[in-house]
């Protein structure tokens, strides 16, 4: 047991520490774009799984994200949507071909097996698997079969511990999937999220920042959670004819003017918007310019994290591609892409390969 000493100079230092990386990743002040975690690793090893989380963080991310959905006993676990059909092995196990069912979810029929018909402990049954194939992603479909879903309590235990064995904070940027849907199926994932939230110091002291495609979930956090030094809340965009699930009269689009952009700043405080809407496509499909959406969040207040940059040539524009075929990873290609985004400012971006990430910001941060 440490001695009386050893305690207050750990807990100052821990306290310190904390204080430092608040102050530290705040948006408005960070020099070095923060790097997030995109479901972990997803490029190299299955997504929203320990081991995913646990090569992000190695890799070098600021934050590990894990989407968050319901169980039938109102966990929250981290999947990608409720549907596991393409990120499980639950097509394999025969005792529960009856649960494969259609819904409606979000204004799309789907037939799969969904989260909120397995209670956790049939779900931890279950073992992960990559979700785009060995074709594209043989490493990460290396590994299917060795990781089990995992709970958001689960995950942050986990982040408290990374830290803690690595002398960094470990930010989280959980996403509510789909809160609306959950709410229409019998599921407030919203106030088990802040339930679960509110009881671990841990989500106290590390970066928080809370993302969703919808509008009133966001609103609600701020009503419920205040303003909060390290929490942040993060509107993701589609693309500007979409809208948000909880708002359809109001496009994507039109949240990205520079009035929605200051309408957007009362409730939240990062924009988070698709790469295309930032810098779109030519109609050769080769990078284009950038648009105004960055320094029109900057004026608004708000910071912009954009996403995801994946490392393959089929995600990358035609002029970044290498001759290697559309399966082939091409990290000089996914570097150049990155270069283009730091360029304009932005405050942070999502990338399947974080180790990619951390090379780009430090060889741009180097530059600058």
């Amino acid at each position: 047991m440490p001695t009386p000493r050893r305690v207050t100079r750990r807990t100052a230092l821990i306290a310190g520490a904390a204080a430092a990386a608040a102050a530290g990743t705040a948006l408005a002040q960070e020099k070095r774009a923060l790097i997030y975690g995109h479901r972990g690793a997803s490029a190299l090893r299955p997504e929203h799984t320990l081991g995913s989380y646990a090569k992000a963080i190695a890799d070098g991310a600021d934050f590990i994200e894990p989407d968050l959905v319901s169980t039938k006993d109102g966990v929250l676990i981290a999947r990608h949507e409720p549907d596991i059909s393409e990120t499980t092995d639950v097509e394999t196990r025969p005792e529960f071909a009856p649960r494969r069912r259609t819904l409606a979810y979000e204004g799309r029929t789907v037939t799969g097996f969904f989260t909120i018909d397995f209670t956790l402990d049939e779900l931890k049954t279950l073992r992960c698997k990559e979700r785009l194939g060995a074709k594209l992603r043989p490493e990460s479909a290396s590994y299917d079969g060795q990781f089990q879903i995992v709970t958001w309590e689960e995950m942050i235990d986990f982040a408290a511990a990374e830290s803690a064995a690595r002398g960094r904070l470990i930010g989280l940027v959980p996403e509510l999937k789909s809160s609306t849907w959950h709410a229409a199926n019998g599921h407030a994932i919203n106030e088990r999220f802040l339930e679960v939230t509110a009881r671990h110091e841990f989500t106290r002291r590390t970066p928080l920042h809370i993302q969703s495609f919808e509008i009133d979930n966001l609103k609600f956090l701020r009503s419920k959670m205040g303003r909060p030094a390290n929490v942040k809340l993060v509107q993701l965009v589609g693309g500007a004819a979409e809208h948000p699930f909880d708002a359809p009269t109001v496009t994507y689009g039109a949240m990205t003017t520079p009035e929605g952009l200051r309408t957007m700043k009362v409730y939240a405080d990062v924009v988070a918007p698709q790469l295309r809407g930032v810098i779109p496509l030519d109609a050769a499909g080769n990078i284009g310019a950038a648009n105004s959406l960055v320094p029109n969040a900057h004026a608004a207040g708000l910071g912009v994290v954009v996403w995801t940059f994946r490392p393959e040539n089929q995600f990358l524009p035609k002029d970044l591609r290498s001759d290697a075929g559309p399966n082939a990873r091409n990290e000089a290609g996914s570097l150049a892409e990155m270069k283009r985004f730091l360029e304009l400012g932005i405050d942070g971006f999502f990338t399947d390969d974080p180790a990619i990430g951390r090379r780009a910001v430090e060889a741009f941060a180097q530059r600058a």
